[in-house]
């Protein structure tokens, strides 16, 4: 505990210093976007993966305890209400820390050995709002439509289990799965919960590459941390926000 509360100390005054770093221009939109394509469109591919085989496993579980209890029907109920309030922004926002998340503290950690955030600094140019500012904001964009992807693929993959493997009618199984869902409480449960795993898993992953020593141990650790940290706080807050909906 005596760690803990300077080091959130630490990465509250940090992300007070990226947010005020945030300056609109075309600069900074074109850093940004350009970031939204490495930290982003290169995941959704992983993202899509990682989802339909956990659709294809959930439905396979799912059905084998569901007809045990003459239940069957509710395999689009169980494979909705598990993605879209837990296993959904959870597993999404894992891939994404080890992805994306190792990927920007490397970087940032590079720049740090390399010292070309000393360089900027030196010619009157704030790194924070150069090049951190644009991957943290990527990182908190990109996370809702990770999630949505994930959602959509692991459905569609449960669909594919369900129906053309197990037999499983169609109708009933999207019939289920479109009553059980409610847009404010499982939408916006998973809506609520990716945006703050992506502020997270971001501000932790430039932080710590941000922060690490300028050396080549310390760039390898600094991504080592941004994976674990990040996982840690996504299953953290999982808790603490699906408290707040209950």
């Amino acid at each position: 505990m005596g760690d803990l509360l300077p080091a959130l100390g630490r990465m509250g005054v940090f992300l007070a210093r990226i947010i005020g770093a945030i300056r609109p221009s075309r600069m900074f939109f074109a850093d940004t976007l350009h970031q939204l394509h490495v930290i982003g469109s290169r995941s959704v591919s992983i993202v899509a993966v990682g989802g339909a085989f956990v659709g294809l496993v959930l439905a396979l579980q799912g059905y084998r305890t569901l007809t045990t209890f003459g239940a069957s029907s509710s395999l689009g109920t169980l494979l909705g209400l598990t993605l879209y309030r837990e296993l959904g922004p959870v597993l999404a926002a894992i891939l994404f820390c080890g992805r994306a998340g190792s990927a920007m503290a490397a970087e940032l950690g590079l720049m740090r050995a390399t010292d070309q955030i000393t360089a900027l600094s030196m010619m009157a140019i704030d790194p924070v709002g150069k090049v951190v500012a644009p991957r943290f904001l990527a990182g908190v964009l990109s996370m809702p439509l990770l999630t949505m992807v994930f959602c959509a693929f692991a459905i569609l993959g449960g669909y594919l289990q369900a129906v053309h493997v197990l037999g499983l009618d169609a109708g009933f199984f999207w019939g289920s799965l479109q009553d059980s869902i409610d847009l404010q409480q499982d939408f916006g449960q998973a809506l609520v919960k990716s945006v703050a795993f992506g502020l997270v898993t971001s501000l932790i992953a430039t932080h710590v590459g941000y922060h690490t020593p300028p050396t080549i141990e310390g760039t390898s650790r600094a991504t080592t941390q941004a994976v674990v940290q990040g996982s840690l706080m996504v299953l953290c807050l999982d808790f603490l926000i699906s408290a707040l909906f209950y």
